[in-house]
């Protein structure tokens, strides 16, 4: 991969590029947050972005630390209650895009943001599902993206948090879930999609400068691979100066917000 751009780079473009414009988009925090704003900054300006904490039309200027960063409100075009966004937005079918991250996935694109290890006893207990369960089971379709590598994309998760194609074939439609379910995920080595029968995640497309053995060597099971594998073009100038403007404004904003040495008070669970 050329030196001009970082893998990460590379990924977040990719996942922008996925989003068109004037879609409702159903934002995670972390990289889904980045990509979504990403899209509104460059190609897709009338992209909606709404957030979990119930902010419509989010039009931050920096990432979101969290839903509930203030960033997210002050710029949205309406803020309402968490239960009008899954009952009126979510549930009544209004979300194009649920955009979400994961620690694991399998190869039916079912994914894993709770526990790492046993439920009992985890050796990571991770942030939980949110509202990402919901958002993977009701959305019109689901695209993922994280990081690709053995750890991630796993033979088994430790704990299913959010439903993709459960087992396979039609066992989703069996179940009873309306969205589509996840029909891409995006990674730092290129794009899978769903085999139209199976519903196992196959690679479609790859980044210049990836290989296909890269990829299945990043996989924890024998990855699928399509007849033919497109190779995506690398980030535009564009999208890079605008990737990397954002994420400096975001450094200079949270560094404002935390002074060096300022701890937190301890908070009482009593």
């Amino acid at each position: 991969m050329s030196a001009d751009y970082t893998p990460e780079e590379m990924m977040t473009v990719a996942a922008a590029r996925t989003l068109r414009d004037g879609a409702v988009c159903f934002v995670g925090i972390g990289l889904p947050s980045e990509a979504a704003n990403l899209a509104r900054l460059t190609h897709a300006p009338e992209l909606v972005l709404i957030y979990e904490s119930g902010t419509i039309g989010s039009k931050p200027n920096v990432l979101p630390l969290s839903i509930g960063d203030g960033e997210l409100a002050t710029t949205a075009t309406a803020v309402v209650p968490l239960t009008e966004i899954f009952a009126y937005w979510l549930q009544a079918g209004r979300i194009d895009v649920g955009f979400l991250g994961a620690a694991q996935i399998d190869r039916f694109g079912n994914l894993n943001s709770t526990v790492i290890g046993p439920y009992e006893h985890p050796t990571t207990r991770l942030p939980g599902a949110g509202g990402a369960q919901e958002i993977s089971a009701l959305a019109r379709e689901t695209y993922v993206v994280l990081k690709q590598s053995p750890r991630s994309f796993v033979r088994a998760l430790d704990f299913r948090t959010s439903a993709g194609f459960l087992e396979g074939g039609d066992s989703r439609a069996r179940a009873g879930l309306p969205g589509a379910g996840p029909t891409l995920v995006v990674t730092d080595l290129g794009i899978l999609r769903p085999h139209p029968e199976t519903r196992e995640l196959e690679l479609r497309e790859r980044y210049q400068g990836v290989t296909v053995e890269q990829v299945r060597a990043a996989t924890g099971w024998p990855l699928r691979v399509a007849d033919r594998v497109a190779t995506l073009p690398p980030p535009t100038t564009l999208e890079l100066d605008v990737l990397r403007d954002l994420h400096a404004r975001t450094r200079e904003a949270h560094r404002n917000q935390v002074r060096p040495g300022l701890r937190p008070a301890p908070v009482s669970l009593a």
